[in-house]
């Protein structure tokens, strides 16, 4: 029988797509090489009969037997059950589910060759829900893989297009070598010789053997090379899509170098230096060290393109206000966006505060845009924006909008960056017009070249781990504040039972008495049917009525979650930073931004369900003035009576470290890259085989290879690069 063709085909008809093409696309299996590269979950061995008597509980096995008995019983609920012999012994199969098809082809008398898990019992052995067809019939040479599928996506199908797409992209070239013979990946030339039976030499492992391979391994692989990759054929596969992101990487960071940007230098008495002068503190190490850095970026022609991470409190935002001082100092103008409307409005009131006593002079201003603003206000914005007046623009995703028009832009600083998808990131970069830069003084007018682009600085209080910024983050350059201000106190962090909710509350009046604030976060608005947890408004509801017993001076307690007006969130805010709210209920809205120094106490309800660097970011909001500071993690067993694996490794580390390389660290080896880097991968592909924990040695050998492969074979770079990512390297720009 011919091998089937991949269905996922360019259409040359208007005939419309089954539902299984449907899903193909959706699962973004559009080429012949997709296809390829679609591998299996895992294995299934088809390849050989065993006999009942020679199985044990637990086995997966595969048998042939006579079906003895057939029979529906409904004690205790409906059920299909039917007796099967072997000729060594019995085995009965239990359907839950079952057709009248089905119940024909289980008909007694009938042969049939029986797929599934070997259950031990008070009844004997027993198979639920096997796969089984009629007996007979070669078996197969190859294990059967099982492959990440879909709804409306059978294996069978899918087998069926991944055999094609493997089959036709072969006839087509797309398995041609593009690593230099000299530059073979180090762990197949480790794993190349001698390993097991399989191995063979380093040419056996080839892409097109090693693809083959994967998806039709013979019986007598070792299942647990298979299972943890470290197989040589999965070892080829990992160093190919190592490498593809290293090219994809270099790639676009050197296609920005011969972009152009203004050359933003600082001036002796400008805003930079007036800024340094106002400022009610003196500055870290770390952020005088960072601030020349990004100085000398600036000062080039060839836009900035860097990260600017730091922990919790390491002070990035007055690092970023230096910075758009020296732009501005030029006449040029700076936008700053942030994920939410509490932290936008936390970096205006900073930056208010800072710069606009030095703007004013100039005839400039800080200018506030968000999606909430009245029209009037929202209108008013706008010109102060298109004139060149507002040298500064803080917002929050209303800056990005279509009606905004900066007269010269030449600084982008985006914050929490991992917040916003790739094409928030691109539609900001593309703000910059084409514009002569108008200063009252004339100084550093300069003209844009119709190929400018702004500077870019992104910040992040989620610290990068080392493997990481290795790969996902090779196109930028890294900056880091590894040093906290002075004045931080250290905080102790707690885990505490949900049944001790009521010593809780009584710790909280003590520190109302005191004088000190708190935070209550809770991890839902409304209740849902899925999780039964203790909503905002409920616990804002028990709260205010535990601490406000008869007799008692009133303590007020807030309520702050996503849902409310923008005017109420900021009125509340308004509240517990003047001082008059004692206790701030809510979600984690608060996570960034908001600075309360006399808050020392955050009570986290649900602990267990926050991500790792979730909870690190919301501890992040107490510790900010000079009383002793705690977060207190209450959490929940729910009817199993114990935590997750998960849940406690996150809760562990909260309690064991309070460093935020470290947190990102666990974090990462908790979550895996996807989930850590969030939108940053939005139309760019994650690694689907290669694991940065694991894979360090093959990482490093893509980086050295990359910047060769790129100077001495462009032509297979680029093939490379086509083969793994298709279009989806043009995110990187972001």
């Amino acid at each position: 029988m011919p091998a089937a063709k991949p269905t996922v085909t360019v259409k040359t008809d208007n005939k419309p797509l089954s539902a299984p093409q449907k899903a193909l696309r959706k699962l973004g299996l559009d080429r012949d090489i997709d296809l390829a590269l679609h591998l299996p979950l895992r294995y299934e061995d088809e390849t050989r009969i065993v006999r009942l008597a020679d199985t044990r509980e637990g086995d997966m096995v595969q048998i042939e037997a006579t079906v003895v008995s057939c029979d529906i019983t409904y004690k205790p609920r409906r059920q299909l059950l039917v007796e099967v012999d072997d000729g060594s012994d019995t085995c009965t199969l239990r359907f839950f589910s079952f057709y009248p098809s089905q119940q024909k082809a289980l008909a007694v008398g009938n042969r049939l060759r029986l797929r599934g898990e070997i259950k031990g019992g008070f009844m004997g052995r027993t198979m639920m829900h096997p796969s089984f067809h009629a007996a007979g019939g070669e078996l197969p040479q190859a294990l059967t893989p099982v492959y990440p599928t879909s709804a409306g996506l059978p294996q069978v199908y899918l087998r069926k297009a991944v055999h094609g797409g493997l089959v036709h992209a072969a006839r087509h070239g797309a398995f041609t070598e593009t690593i230099p013979q000299e530059s073979m990946p180090p762990s197949t030339l480790r794993y190349g010789k001698g390993r097991d039976a399989n191995s063979g030499s380093v040419d056996a492992w080839g892409l097109a053997q090693s693809l083959h391979f994967l998806h039709h391994p013979t019986p007598d692989v070792s299942l647990a090379q298979l299972e943890d990759r470290t197989h040589p054929a999965w070892q080829r596969l990992k160093a190919e899509e190592l490498l593809a992101q290293q090219l994809s990487q270099l790639q676009s960071k050197r296609a920005r170098d011969l972009l152009r940007a203004p050359a933003l230098r600082l001036r002796a008495g400008g805003l930079h230096e007036q800024l340094l002068a106002v400022l009610p503190f003196a500055l870290t190490g770390a952020q005088r060290r960072v601030g020349e850095e990004l100085a000398q970026d600036l000062m080039r022609q060839v836009p900035m393109h860097r990260l600017l991470q730091g922990d919790v409190g390491s002070g990035k935002t007055v690092v970023a206000a230096l910075a758009a001082a020296v732009a501005m100092d030029g006449g040029w103008q700076c936008a700053l966006m942030a994920p939410t409307e509490i932290l936008a409005e936390q970096h205006f009131r900073k930056l208010i505060g800072w710069l606009e006593p030095l703007l004013s002079p100039l005839g400039k201003r800080v200018a506030w845009l968000t999606g909430s603003q009245k029209k009037k206000e929202r209108t008013e914005m706008l010109g102060f924006i298109a004139s060149g007046e507002a040298a500064l623009v803080v917002g929050t995703h209303a800056v990005i909008q279509e009606q905004v028009k900066f007269k010269n832009l030449a600084l982008a600083i985006i914050d929490e960056q991992h917040r916003f998808g790739v094409a928030q990131r691109l539609a900001l970069r593309d703000k910059m017009k084409s514009t002569e830069a108008s200063d009252a003084d004339g100084r550093d007018a300069a003209v844009s070249a119709p190929q400018q682009e702004p500077h870019m600085l992104m910040m992040s209080a989620t610290p990068i781990p080392r493997t990481l910024a290795m790969s996902y983050y090779a196109d930028l350059d890294v900056s880091t504040l590894d040093e906290l201000p002075p004045g931080r106190t250290p905080i102790v962090t707690r885990l505490v039972s949900e049944s001790r909710r009521d010593e809780l509350i009584e710790r909280i009046r003590h520190q109302i008495d005191q004088g000190r604030q708190v935070y209550w976060v809770c991890p839902l608005i409304e209740e849902s049917e899925a999780i039964d947890l203790t909503n905002a408004t409920e616990t804002h509801a028990l709260l205010t009525e535990a601490l406000n017993p008869p007799g008692r001076a009133p303590v007020l307690v807030g309520l702050l979650h996503s849902r409310m007006p923008a005017a109420d969130k900021k009125a509340e805010m308004a509240k517990f930073e003047s001082g008059q709210m004692a206790v701030l209920v809510s979600t984690t809205v608060i996570e960034v931004g908001v600075d309360v120094p006399n808050a020392s106490l955050m009570v986290i309800e649900h602990a267990e369900r926050f991500g790792l660097s979730q909870l690190h970011q919301l501890r992040g909001r107490v510790g900010r003035g000079a009383a002793a500071s705690a977060c207190v993690l209450m959490y929940a067993t729910g009817d199993s009576g114990r935590l997750s694996e998960t849940a406690r490794e996150r809760l562990k580390a909260m309690v064991e470290t309070t460093d935020g390389f470290e947190i990102a660290r666990r974090d990462l080896e908790i979550r895996g890259p996807g989930e850590f880097l969030g939108a940053r991968q939005s139309g760019a592909a994650l690694l689907r085989f290669a694991d940065l924990a694991e894979d360090v040695e093959l990482l490093e050998w893509a980086r050295e290879l990359a910047p060769k492969m790129l100077d001495q074979y462009p032509r297979q770079a680029e093939q490379h690069v086509a083969r793994w990512l298709g279009g989806k390297s043009d995110f990187l720009k972001a």
